[in-house]
């Protein structure tokens, strides 16, 4: 599961509570590790963190609730700070051998009496994506499935890389929809304790 922290477009407090939420995520899902941060306007805060993890977090999605006073303007009276907790789409490139359905077929063509009298000709079918495709160039069924496995392999990298594009588009539109209010979770304190419902 892929999961972004957002500061949205709130102030440095916000973004110091992304690296504090993100810390104490860590600590109780140890598994969770980042995989962009963007640095917020203050040394160790960030603005937004995306982070994946094996862990179902999907209850954590909205926003999280951090209540202290701000302690890079000790005068400022608001003291209660907002992150943005989203779940991101996700897509895995790397072909699983159960998730692959291989058949094989006579070529026909070049390559003589072999070609026409052993099935050479191999097709995969990728059952999650739907994607097929076959090899025939090859005059061995083992070369064919290396080739045909290849070739999958670049149009699950091409379908990943589309993954990838629409959930930065998803991720930027999350960074902006910070919902103040209604907080799945409530932190106080410097410390970043988790208050008790």
């Amino acid at each position: 599961m892929i999961i972004q922290l957002s500061s949205g477009q709130g102030p440095a407090e916000c973004e110091l509570a992304v690296s504090k939420l993100f810390q104490a995520l860590k600590r109780e899902y140890p598994g969770l590790k980042a995989l962009s941060m963007k640095e917020g306007s203050r040394p160790d805060t960030y603005s937004s963190i995306i982070a994946e993890t094996d862990q179902d977090l999907s209850w954590l999605e909205g926003s999280v609730q951090w209540i202290c006073r701000s302690p890079y303007r000790p005068e400022h009276k608001r003291k209660n700070w907002f992150v943005d907790v989203s779940v991101l789409p996700e897509f895995e490139y790397t072909p699983k051998e159960a998730n692959i359905r291989f058949e094989r077929f006579h070529c026909g063509g070049k390559g003589g009496q072999n070609v026409n009298k052993v099935e050479t000709g191999v097709r995969l079918i990728h059952i999650p994506t739907g994607i097929t495709v076959t090899a025939t160039e090859e005059r061995s069924q083992y070369m064919n499935k290396k080739r045909a496995m290849e070739k999958l392999e670049l149009e699950l990298y091409k379908l990943d890389e589309k993954a990838r594009e629409d959930r930065e588009n998803s991720a930027w539109k999350e960074h902006n929809r910070l919902v103040r209010g209604q907080a799945v979770r409530v932190y106080e304190g410097m410390k970043f304790t988790l208050k008790k419902r």
